[in-house]
Parts: C-alpha cells; sequence; structure tokens
C-alpha cells in the first residue's frame, strides 16, 4: 500500500500538473491588506482614478455691460488667454451693436487632472440705448443648452454626452452707480431659476474700502428685496476642520465679490506679483486685503462640483419637468384620451336626457289612467242611481 502510494506521488510530480514553478508562481499573490480587511474602502480611489482620466468639464458665464473688466479677470482667474484674436469694436460699432454670444472653450491641465473649461462671453449687453430685452438672446442660450442634454440624455448614446449647460454665471455689477441698476434687476430675476448667479462688482480698486463695504451692503440689500436668488454656498458639515469651516464662512461674508483683474506682472519689493500700477501704489490683484480676487477663485474651485450639482438636481430639473409636461400634454394618446373622455360625458348626458324623459311619458300616462279610472267610476255611480 505504501509503494502504490509512494507511485502516485511519483507520477503527479513527474507529470508537471503541480511543479515547482507553479508552486511558486502561486506563492506570488499577497494579500496586502491586514486580516479581517475587505478592501471596499479603496472604492473612492477607484472614482478619483477614473475621474481624473476622464477629465471635467465645467462652463462659465460671463455677463456684464462692456468695459468693466469680464476678459481680464477670466483670464487672470485660470492664467490662460482666453480671446488671442478678438477685436474690440469701436464706438461707431457699438451703436448698432446687439447682443451676442461668444463660447470659448479651452482644455487646461494642472498636476495631472484636465479641466474641460468653456467660457460664455455676452459682447453688447447693455451698451444699447434701450436695453429692455438685451437678456432674451442670453435666456435662449440657457434654454438651448438644456434642451441639447435633454436630447441627448433621450437618445441612444447616453455615454458620450458632452455637459454644455451653463454652471455659472458671473454678473458684473458696476462700481460707478449706487446699488443695482433696473437692467441688473430685470436680468436677474429673469434668470436665477435657470442658473447659479454670482453677483460681482467689477473694478474694485476705484473705490475706497469703506465705499465697497456699503455698495455690497446696498447691492444685498436690494437682492433681497426684490427676492432675487442668487447662488448660495453649502453649510460646511461638523466634521469639517475649523479651518475649512472658516474659511466659508469668510467667502460667504465676501458675497458679492469685489475684484480686480489684471494680466501684467509688476515687480513689488523684489518679487514679482499680478496687479495694476498707479502713480500712489500698486494694487495686487491676488492680495485678500486689496480685493476679493482670492476668495472668487477659492469659491469657484471649492465649489465647482456643488456648482455642477445644483445645475443637474435643481435647474435642469426644473426644466426637464417642465418639458415632460407639456410633452405630455402634446402626445396623441393624451389628446385622444381627452377626446374619448368629452365623448362619454356628451353620451352619459344624452342617456340622462333620454331618462329624464322616458319618466316624464311614464308620469304622464299615469295620470291619463287615473283619470281614466275616475271617469268610470264616476259613470257606474251614476248609472247605479238612474236604476234607482
Amino acid at each position: 500500500m505504501a509503494d502504490h502510494r509512494q507511485s502516485a506521488r511519483e507520477a503527479i510530480r513527474t507529470s508537471g500538473f503541480f511543479s515547482d514553478d507553479r508552486i511558486a508562481s502561486s506563492k506570488q499573490f499577497v494579500n496586502p491588506e491586514q486580516p479581517g480587511y475587505v478592501g471596499f474602502a479603496n472604492l473612492p480611489n477607484q472614482v478619483h482614478r477614473k475621474s481624473v482620466k476622464k477629465g471635467f468639464e465645467f462652463t462659465l458665464m460671463v455677463v456684464g455691460e462692456s468695459g468693466l473688466g469680464k476678459s481680464t479677470l477670466i483670464n487672470s482667474l485660470f492664467l490662460t488667454d482666453l480671446y488671442p484674436e478678438r477685436e474690440i469694436p469701436g464706438a461707431a460699432e457699438k451703436i448698432e451693436q446687439t447682443v451676442k454670444i461668444d463660447a470659448s472653450t479651452v482644455e487646461i491641465e494642472e498636476r495631472g487632472v484636465k479641466l474641460r473649461l468653456t467660457v460664455v462671453d455676452t459682447p453688447g449687453y447693455g451698451d444699447a440705448i434701450n436695453s429692455k430685452d438685451c437678456f432674451k438672446p442670453i435666456l435662449s442660450y440657457i434654454d438651448d443648452q438644456f434642451e441639447r442634454y435633454f436630447h441627448d440624455e433621450s437618445g441612444l448614446n447616453r455615454r458620450n454626452i458632452v455637459d454644455n449647460r451653463v454652471h455659472c454665471c458671473f454678473y458684473f455689477i458696476s462700481p460707478y452707480g449706487h446699488g443695482l441698476k433696473p437692467l441688473d434687476v430685470e436680468f436677474m430675476k429673469a434668470l436665477h431659476h435657470k442658473v447659479n448667479i454670482v453677483p460681482v462688482i467689477a473694478k474694485a480698486d476705484t473705490l475706497t474700502p469703506k465705499e465697497v463695504r456699503a455698495l455690497k451692503a446696498r447691492i444685498l440689500e436690494e437682492i433681497a428685496q426684490h427676492g432675487i436668488k442668487i447662488y448660495q454656498m453649502p453649510d460646511c458639515d461638523s466634521d469639517e476642520d475649523e479651518d475649512f469651516k472658516e474659511q466659508c464662512r469668510l467667502l460667504k461674508a465676501a458675497v458679492p465679490f469685489a475684484v480686480v483683474g489684471s494680466n501684467q506682472m509688476i515687480e513689488v519689493k523684489g518679487k514679482k506679483v499680478r496687479g495694476r500700477l498707479y502713480p500712489w501704489g500698486v494694487v495686487e490683484v491676488e492680495n485678500p486685503e486689496h480685493c476679493d480676487f482670492i476668495k472668487l477663485r477659492t469659491m469657484l474651485i471649492t465649489h465647482m462640483q456643488d456648482l455642477q450639482e445644483v445645475t443637474q438636481d435643481v435647474h435642469y430639473e426644473n426644466y426637464r419637468s417642465e418639458k415632460l409636461a407639456i410633452n405630455k400634454r402634446r402626445a396623441p394618446g393624451a389628446v385622444k384620451g381627452e377626446g374619448q373622455g368629452e365623448e362619454k360625458d356628451k353620451i352619459l348626458l344624452e342617456k340622462e336626457q333620454e331618462l329624464q324623459r322616458m319618466q316624464e311619458m311614464l308620469a304622464r300616462l299615469q295620470q291619463q289612467m287615473q283619470q281614466q279610472q275616475t271617469t268610470q267610476v264616476a259613470g257606474a255611480n251614476n248609472v247605479q242611481s238612474h236604476h234607482v
């Protein structure tokens, strides 16, 4: 019996089924985790790798009168030149200029993370003498992007949908006024339920710090007075660290953001800074004590995902529900159902009228029969009295 087992082991060894190479290769895979550890805690890392590989998309709209520094601010925010071949129209051309929609897309990569940034500019907004309906092309553009996304989402190829919906709108307010203009109010009231509006005070270096605080308070008061809903940054979770909570508090207190834009590098105290040079000093764009440029950029970057989620879950869902309701009312089945309902009501009404006529006829027949019986009884009584 022992010889038989020895020969069997020898046969298996010589067959190579459990060879030394296979045993060595099977020992190469070792569980890197501790015992009792499943590993689903690494799911966020998988999502992170997939997101970085796919890249991100973001669409930013800038709206405001000409000369408020919109293009300069955008170039300063993303350290790029979005308008290399842009021509500034002259005064004669601006007289007949209408509102146009100018979308520029640029691929930005930072530390291996790719961002497909689309900036939608609105040249000609507020430049005409009569600017009553100058925001309607902007409203149509936002609806068109919703319509395009809705069509792609309802189609067959849903994996490669390009999201061109406007996720955020920087609305530039002139620093030369004493608050909001009527056009500012009309624009924000028309679009606050379709896009995330972030009010921005342009060219804040023309105001003193006291004037900036007064203008901010005035703008917030008028926004609340007219019932305008601007973008509200989400509250911090209770488990967040104190530094992040303080940062969110400062960002919320800075609304509306008073900003200064510049593409020039100036040497100040031995180092290069982005700013504007005046006879009385230098305005540093990235100095929080000079303007809210850093706060605006921090808000945009740290809340970029929330801006996309609000666009998807609130603004787009409102548009989608309205679109589905309109399509349902226009559907042939709905019209047919309404026609069938009206026809049934008509048949029921005719049957009720016919039943009412039959009841009236029956009542008349009963009345005639009673009259005949009364006449016959009276005639019989007369005959009996005559015989007597």
